[in-house]
């Protein structure tokens, strides 16, 4: 049995992990919801490895918060294959503190790469904080590029949208945070696509987080269909909780 490898380094961090067959669809790839889970994760190995586990940023008042994500798929993983996952801290854009990946398989090949926003949250109050508050560690650049696009602001038009029908938080949804789990919003936007669309690997993925969904909250979704891309909007009580783009 060979033994997966991990290693911390200044600026990143490194895991080697096997995708099962709860990580992909029915066709044994990769589901973009097992992706988005991996880099939320990812986020946590490193600054578990660092001492910095997410109870001690809470008792900081100090947690990060996903806000914007951009996946770009090269060639889509599968079940069994075994991947080298980094991700690297990205310092500071605006209000928002970045962070990038990327999953190359055993012949070094580049099957995935992703960039992210984070927003960093007042747990208790729930007050975004700037990025210049944060005061566990100082943050450090990947120093390398990423060969994927910039997450964006995700608009859908007035016009000509189809209704999708109501999505309910149940409490599987639910994470450590109390709210929908970052990664289950790939698996609802999957859930909601056209048909021909559901069995396609997307070239790129985005995804905004607006708004926390929480248990019993209803997602009323609705989706654009244009040329080669979909988009799809849930919106919450209080708004847009995500709008997702799907670009095939």
């Amino acid at each position: 049995m060979k033994d997966f490898k991990q290693n911390l380094t200044e600026n990143s961090y490194f895991r080697q992990e096997e995708l099962g067959f709860w990580d992909c669809d029915r066709n044994q790839k990769a589901r973009v919801a097992a992706l988005l889970s991996k880099m939320a994760t990812f986020a946590g190995y490193d600054y578990d490895a660092r001492g910095l586990t997410h109870d001690k940023l809470y008792a900081m008042r100090e947690v990060f918060l996903l806000s914007r994500v951009a996946l770009r798929i090269h060639s889509c993983p599968a079940a069994r294959d075994v991947l080298d996952i980094t991700t690297w801290e990205n310092g500071v854009k605006g209000a928002h503190m970045q962070r990038v990946y990327e999953m190359r398989d055993q012949t070094g090949r580049l099957r995935v790469s992703a960039k992210s926003d984070w927003i960093l949250v007042d747990p208790l109050t729930r007050k975004i904080l700037r990025p210049g508050s944060f005061t566990a560690k100082p943050l450090t650049l990947c120093g390398k590029e990423i060969d994927c696009p910039e997450p964006r602001k995700i608009v859908l038009p007035k016009e000509g949208l189809e209704d999708l029908g109501i999505r309910r938080v149940v409490w599987s949804d639910l994470d450590g945070n109390g709210h929908l789990y970052s990664g289950n919003y790939g698996d609802i936007v999957w859930d909601y696509l056209p048909a021909d669309l559901r069995e396609r690997t997307p070239r790129e993925f985005y995804i905004n987080y607006s708004k926390e969904a929480t248990l019993g909250e209803e997602l009323r979704l609705a989706g654009f269909r244009e040329g080669e891309t979909y988009r799809l909007e849930g919106m919450g009580p209080a708004g847009a909780c995500f709008t997702a783009l799907c670009v095939f």
